[in-house]
């Protein structure tokens, strides 16, 4: 979504680097990387542009949290002027910084950042810089109302029922992305989502190829989020898969922050990404699903059907992993479109108490294996007689023959239907 706005801030962050005659890195207010400039220095190395913070904020887009904290801790939140920290070898900060706070109608937006020297910027310098970062400040308010239009569109477009509303919302979705409406576009679903608020996801903004994002109800009391990623041929591809991955590893970290396990679930959905987007690894608690492809908006309200029907399958599934793709989660194609009435059958209720959690296990994994009782046997680790013994307390539960088709199929949709 910030495509359009990158040029401008790498010309202003390069005006501010040829002012200073410092290289200068933008971040914004959740201290992730918008732009930084590349000074030219006569110097044949010039060292004060390898300060490890700044490297890693360019290579990883963001800073640590120890970084963040030593910063904050100056009060750049608050301040309306350069704001100059000294190094601090603990936090990791062994270059002192200048910090221009980026402020628009009183709220800051982000930070400018210049590594401090002797003799430094002069006053004069600081104050041209100051101008340039009202400026940015200026462009990411456009930027933020422009995203929350956006946002307001793509949710009309995926909650409006079929008719001159919907119509009139994809009219409006269309004019408000411009050329970005024509090509092939997917939507990711993110859920459960921490928030209801779109500007909660940070990352969501930077992601290459994103287009627009809302958040939508999930379940009862829940939210999910909703991202609409451009892609260059109409096959879902890495595009969408790797902004669902960006996406989880965000939502993870902020439900774990919450939970005081950040770490191990940002590492759960990082081992996924390492992995190639692993379909056996599990996120936890959020999942992420990727819609089929479509050219243009028309029919961006069953894009997002898929969308949510593949992360209710990755949540009820662990084998399909932390991220599904609508078109490989099988049967739960068909079993996701069912209305919620058609989740408990009745004669398969017995079978879904607790008490009976083992019989069913037992029931779905023998009809998992096509009904092969050696390999259920193997699959379950026990031995055929106890196979057997659980497969006729089954159909002494049910009513169900296990040797009739019908019956079997029942049983099987139920069963898997249960864990959505």
């Amino acid at each position: 979504m910030a495509a359009e706005y990158k040029a401008d801030y790498q010309e202003l962050v390069d005006e501010i680097s040829e002012l200073l005659g410092v290289p200068a890195t933008l971040e914004n207010r959740d201290f992730e990387l918008i732009a930084f400039g590349a000074y030219d220095s006569d110097d044949e190395l010039d060292a004060s542009a390898l300060d490890p913070v700044r490297t890693r904020s360019i290579l990883t887009r963001r800073s640590t949290a120890t970084v963040r904290s030593w910063f904050e801790g100056f009060g750049i939140t608050r301040a309306t002027g350069p704001v100059r920290i000294p190094p601090s070898t603990e936090a990791g900060v062994y270059r002192g910084r200048i910090c221009l706070p980026v402020r628009h109608r009183g709220v800051v937006l982000g930070y400018v950042w210049l590594l401090d020297g002797d003799p430094g910027p002069t006053d004069a310098q600081l104050a041209a810089a100051m101008e340039v970062a009202g400026r940015i400040g200026a462009l990411l308010a456009d930027e933020a109302e422009a995203g929350a239009g956006l946002s307001r569109e793509l949710r009309a477009v995926l909650t409006a029922e079929r008719g001159w509303q919907r119509d009139m919302a994809v009219a409006d979705l269309r004019t408000a992305l411009g050329p970005r409406a024509d090509g092939p576009l997917t939507l990711v679903c993110v859920a459960p989502w921490p928030s209801a608020d779109p500007d909660d996801a940070p990352a969501a903004r930077t992601i290459p190829h994103a287009a627009a994002l809302c958040t939508l109800p999930w379940g009862a009391t829940g939210q999910s989020l909703a991202l609409l990623v451009r892609l260059r041929t109409t096959e879902t591809g890495t595009p969408a898969l790797a902004a669902a991955a960006r996406l989880l590893k965000e939502a993870e970290a902020a439900r774990g922050a919450a939970a005081g396990t950040a770490r191990g679930a940002g590492a759960r959905v990082a081992a996924a990404v390492a992995a190639g987007f692993a379909s056996d690894v599990r996120a936890g608690a959020c999942a992420a699903g990727v819609g089929e492809p479509r050219t243009g908006l028309a029919e961006l309200d069953a894009v997002w059907l898929e969308a949510s029907a593949a992360a209710r399958a990755a949540l009820a599934e662990p084998r399909f992993g932390p991220i599904a793709q609508w078109a490989r989660i099988g049967p739960y194609r068909l079993l996701t479109a069912l209305p919620p009435e058609a989740a408990h059958d009745r004669v398969v209720g017995p079978l879904l108490s607790p008490a009976h959690r083992e019989l069913a296990r037992t029931a779905e994994v023998y009809l998992d294996c096509a009904g092969q009782a050696g390999r259920t046997a193997s699959e379950l680790g026990v031995h055929r007689q106890t196979l057997y013994y659980r497969l006729s307390r089954v159909e002494q539960l049910t009513g169900l023959d296990l040797d009739d088709g019908e019956d079997r199929l029942l049983l099987h949709m139920a069963l898997k239907r249960a864990r959505l």
